[in-house]
C-alpha cells in the first residue's frame, strides 16, 4: 500500500476533524462518544505555539493517519502535570532537563486496519523532521502495544513510568528523547512471486 505523506495547515486539519477523531477512538478503543469531547481541545492545541500536523493518505484521499503537536509551555496542563510527577520521582534538575526545550507529541494515531505497515514511523519521522526543539515528549498507556514498539524502536527512553495524570485511572508512562531522529530508512522492496 503506498501512502501520501502531507503536513496539515492549521484549516486543513479542522476540516479534517471529524475523520481525525474517528481514527482516534478507534485506534485507542475509546467509547464512541469521546469524540466530541476531545474535539475542542484538538481545536486548542492547532493554536498553539509550534503547532504543526502530518496526515498520511491513500490514493482516493482517505486519512489513514495523523499525528501533531506543538512546544510545550509552562502553564500547559500537560506540562504542568508531567513537571509536577518528574520533579517528585526524579527531582527539579531532572525536570527541568526534559522540560526546558521540549516539542509535545501531543497525538499519533493510524486506522486499526492499516497499522503495520510503517505509516505510524513515517508520521513521526514527518512530524519531527525540523522541529528546532532540544526534546520530545509524550504520554502513553502503560502496556505492550504498536506504538510502544514504535518508540522503542525510534530511541524513546523511560522519562516517568508508571504516572497517573489528575481525572484518569490509568498508569502512563512519559517517554522522551533528543532531537533530531536519525533518518528513516527506506522500505526494501518486495520481491516478485
Amino acid at each position: 500500500m503506498r501512502s501520501r505523506y502531507v503536513q496539515l495547515s492549521a484549516d486543513e486539519f479542522r476540516a479534517r476533524l471529524p475523520e481525525a477523531l474517528d481514527i482516534y477512538v478507534r485506534a485507542m478503543r475509546y467509547p464512541a462518544g469521546t469524540a466530541e469531547q476531545r474535539a475542542p481541545m484538538w481545536l486548542t492545541h492547532a493554536l498553539r505555539e509550534g503547532w504543526r500536523c502530518m496526515a498520511a493518505f491513500d490514493a482516493d484521499d482517505v486519512l489513514l493517519g495523523l499525528a501533531y503537536g506543538y512546544r510545550g509551555r509552562p502553564g500547559q496542563w500537560w506540562h504542568e502535570q508531567v513537571r509536577h510527577g518528574l520533579s517528585r520521582r526524579s527531582g527539579p534538575a531532572e525536570a527541568d532537563r526534559w522540560l526546558m526545550d521540549y516539542f509535545e507529541l501531543t497525538e499519533i494515531h493510524v486506522r486499526p486496519e492499516n497499522q503495520g505497515h510503517r505509516i505510524g514511523e513515517d508520521l513521526l519521522h514527518g512530524l519531527l523532521d525540523g522541529v528546532p526543539s532540544a526534546n520530545v515528549l509524550l504520554s502513553t498507556p502503560e502496556g505492550t502495544s504498536r506504538a510502544w514498539k514504535l518508540y522503542r524502536r525510534t530511541g524513546f527512553v523511560d522519562v516517568l513510568r508508571d504516572y497517573h495524570f489528575a481525572g484518569d485511572p490509568r498508569p502512563f508512562a512519559i517517554l522522551g528523547r533528543t532531537l533530531p531522529l536519525e533518518p528513516l530508512e527506506p522500505l526494501e522492496p518486495l520481491e516478485p512471486r
